[in-house]
């Protein structure tokens, strides 16, 4: 839990937010969320207990529908809210300095993170590169072997071209410019589904 809730005052804040209308957990852990611009949530652990506590104490209330409980404030509730409104005050003055800290923070971590993540993938980039140019460019073993003549022989021999010229204009393609992440992912499902259709025919 963020310092900002220390000594209760998470329960004190969780009494303003159903203050201003009936909630069920989830609402309440999105509605924290984005107070604090989704660099803190809290667990349901941290909530549900404490709604619990607060319904023990009488200042809230549930009503279950659909296998979800949605709570509510109570009188006893909204009455410890005035009593507490200084103190309501402050918290919200601590959570707009916790927010603009944990805002600068996160910068200054996002700045060190893309120079590396910029270098990560420079690396990555040309690993991809070099095992490309080495799939691409082996040469495959021929098909034909010595035991194999006659007509087979010949058919043998153009698809045996037939591969290596394929693999090579692949491989030109490949190394001719950079390629988005969709025609990647679409290259390969038209090799692995004409792969597959060859299988099926030779098997």
């Amino acid at each position: 839990m963020t310092a900002v809730f220390s000594h209760g005052r998470l329960r004190l804040y969780l009494l303003k937010l159903l203050d201003d209308g009936p909630k069920h957990g989830y609402e309440l852990i999105r509605l924290l969320e984005d107070r604090f611009l989704g660099l803190y949530a809290p667990s349901a652990g941290t909530i549900y207990p404490r709604l619990q506590r607060l319904e023990v104490e009488g200042l809230v209330s549930h009503t279950a529908a659909g296998g979800r409980k949605t709570y509510e404030i109570t009188d006893a509730g909204r009455a410890e809210l005035r009593q507490r409104a200084g103190e309501l005050t402050a918290l919200e003055t601590d959570i707009a300095a916790s927010v603009a800290d944990l805002s600068s923070l996160a910068g200054d971590i996002r700045s060190e993170v893309r120079g590396s993540v910029r270098d990560l993938k420079r690396e990555l980039s040309e690993a991809t590169r070099q095992t490309r140019r080495a799939r691409w460019e082996t040469p495959a073993p021929p098909l034909r072997t010595a035991s194999t003549a006659g007509p087979q022989a010949e058919l043998l021999d153009d698809l045996d071209k037939r591969l290596a010229a394929f693999t090579a204009e692949v491989g030109r393609l490949l190394r001719a410019r950079q390629f988005s992440d969709v025609q990647l992912r679409t290259a390969i499902r038209l090799l692995d589904g004409a792969l597959d259709g060859l299988r099926r025919l030779l098997r």
